[in-house]
């Protein structure tokens, strides 16, 4: 882990502005700010603070109103500032809010923006020339307004280092996974998403628009196959094994993976097979050749690859970060 039982919790900060979404808010705190007793851990692993540039404030639409919160003094103590988006995105940001941003930047906090808080980290001038994601709805005037942005329109999230955005409200959510992952592996990141009832792992590059037809006769979900799929990982797994068992033909699986899960069955199957690979490494399993056989990934050579691929880490460096035998290294 990043942040072991011996020290203190990651300080998570989130910017609560005038007509910020309270759903956003409500996932960073959901996501950093609830105990998790069914982790085993002696102390908490995050500690959220709620922070507004002034005593009250209003939220979108005058819905909420929140008081008694810390003020933006509260961004000077956070190792990760949380920026969530609100509707009036092309209204500019308050001189201070933006002013904490880039004093959180520059001391290298990471900076976490959702939905349209893309809009403020670019007006705090921390995006020019890097990539970022923001709603698809706003992508065009995020365009006009930021064209020095490499925005990418079409992804759930991404990861710039230190920069990372999150394309919408339920996006969100992926990205505060991902965080969980990075900090903390695979195990963990696990056990939130199944108190979150949400899927474990959708890669920041798949589509943020996902077609749900409503079936004509049968259901057509791929959950069971999913299901099917997920326990039999270590088997040669093809896509057209996967047609096969669903009784379709290799184009209408793809053309269900793409409408269902915005990927396709191919990058499934590798995301599923790497994030086992994670836990094999992290629950202390040392032989890379097992490591690679039993998550289906085939080779130690496939192994390093993927795995470096999805973390940026070699199997040893992961192992040494997230495993619960020490830091040995792996051995093929």
């Amino acid at each position: 882990m990043s942040q072991g039982s011996s020290q203190r919790p990651h300080r998570v900060a989130v910017i609560v502005d005038e007509g910020t979404n309270p759903f956003e808010v409500g996932v960073a705190t959901e996501l950093f700010g609830l105990p998790r007793p069914e982790l085993g851990l002696p102390g908490p692993l995050y500690e959220v603070t709620l922070c507004a540039p002034v005593p009250e404030i209003r939220m979108n639409h005058g819905f909420f109103t929140l008081t008694g919160v810390r003020g933006l003094d509260a961004v000077a103590q956070a190792d990760t500032l949380v920026v969530p988006g609100r509707p009036d995105n092309v209204v500019p940001r308050g001189p201070d809010v933006l002013d904490a941003i880039r004093r959180a930047h520059a001391r290298g906090a990471r900076i976490v923006s959702f939905c349209t808080g893309t809009f403020a980290l670019a007006e705090a001038g921390l995006l020019d020339g890097r990539r970022a994601a923001t709603h698809w709805r706003w992508a065009d005037s995020f365009r006009r307004l930021h064209p020095k942005v490499l925005l990418e329109p079409d992804v759930l999230f991404v990861d710039e280092g230190g920069l990372l955005t999150a394309a919408g409200s339920a996006a969100a959510l992926d990205l505060g996974l991902y965080i969980w992952r990075r900090d903390h592996g695979a195990e963990i990141a696990n056990h939130v998403s199944r108190r979150l009832v949400f899927a474990a792992h959708r890669d920041g590059g798949q589509r943020q628009f996902v077609e749900r037809p409503v079936p004509q006769v049968r259901d057509e979900s791929l959950a069971p196959l999913l299901a099917w799929a997920q326990e039999r990982l270590g088997e040669p797994l093809t896509v057209a094994g996967l047609a096969a068992r669903a009784r379709v033909s290799p184009a209408t699986l793809h053309r269900r993976f793409r409408a269902q899960l915005g990927t396709t069955p191919l990058a499934w199957l590798t995301s599923e097979r790497v994030t086992l690979a994670c836990q094999l490494i992290e629950r202390g399993e040392e032989r890379l050749d097992v490591v690679a056989a039993r998550s289906g990934l085939g080779s130690a050579a496939n192994l390093r690859a993927r795995l470096r691929q999805a973390t940026g880490l070699s199997p040893s460096a992961y192992r040494r970060r997230f495993g619960s035998g020490g830091g040995e290294a792996l051995v093929s």
